[in-house]
């Protein structure tokens, strides 16, 4: 039995489990390097990665999973909760031991029940950033959103974005884990604070500075304000209702709920 550690990306954690299984050994805890708690018999071991050997396991994996549970396992490692290594190794684990057979519907045991708690959190907060994830023109022509998921979302909505503002050059920034997403028209690639690319274009506000962005940014945000504003049915206002649909901890990056130019307020739903 061994605790196991590697670098934190999902690749590292490939590369562990393949090592585990080739040892026929049994883990008690994979967590990042730093992360890891040693215990008295048993032995610390820190996994290199490797990539080829990542894509390996990532492929074999559909001999022992169906596509859409592998993508689950992938949505587990997203939510970076301190047992989802663990989770995923033993979901593996016991569909290898059923030789392969389906476990997704296997409800009372405890790790397929987590294992779909925390894959549907990654699909909602999937889902809600899609839609609430609000751009800024820049004058150097760059579209650049500053989001805080509550899990690691940015690798899942990258096609979305790539799809549907394919013609633009844009940049969306995970204040919360300090990087970013850029497209350049061709490809989406990794920003982070360190680069010169990242820190001049989205460490400020945490994003940009308002004298970054075009002349006439302002302009455009006030008309969404106004269609907002406009597209509400007082009748029907129900604030518990919309603060359900659109949870408060979104608001402080969405145009619509800014405050006016000249009020200092922000309008409540």
């Amino acid at each position: 039995m061994i605790h196991c550690t590697y670098d934190g990306t999902f690749d590292g954690l490939l590369t562990t489990l393949r090592e585990i299984w080739q040892r026929r050994t049994e883990a008690l805890s994979i967590r990042p390097v730093g992360g890891a708690q040693a215990g008295l018999f048993a032995e610390t071991l820190f996994v290199p990665t490797d990539e080829i050997t990542a894509r390996t396991v990532w492929t074999n994996l559909l001999r022992w999973l169906p596509e859409a549970a592998r993508e689950r396992l992938w949505y587990v490692f997203l939510t970076e909760q301190p047992d989802a290594e663990l989770l995923i190794y033993r979901y593996i684990s016991q569909a290898i031991a059923q030789k392969g057979a389906d476990i997704s519907d296997q409800y009372a045991d405890d790790t397929v029940r987590r294992v779909h708690e925390l894959s549907r959190a990654v699909g909602r907060e999937q889902h809600r950033m899609q839609a609430f994830v609000r751009f800024e023109q820049t004058e150097a022509g760059l579209y650049h959103a500053t989001i805080e998921p509550e899990v690691n979302v940015l690798p899942v909505i990258a096609g979305h974005f790539q799809r549907r503002y394919a013609d633009q050059h844009w940049l969306i920034y995970d204040k919360r884990r300090h990087y970013g997403i850029r497209y350049d028209g061709r490809r989406v690639r990794l920003v982070r604070p360190e680069s010169t690319m990242a820190t001049a274009a989205s460490t400020r506000r945490a994003a940009v500075l308002p004298a970054a962005l075009t002349q006439r940014e302002p302009v455009f945000q006030h008309l969404w304000q106004t269609y907002y504003d406009s597209a509400t049915i007082a009748a029907r206002r129900s604030p518990e209702r919309h603060r359900r649909h659109l949870p408060k901890r979104y608001w402080k990056h969405l145009t619509e709920k800014r405050p006016r130019l000249g009020s200092g307020v922000t309008k409540t739903p």
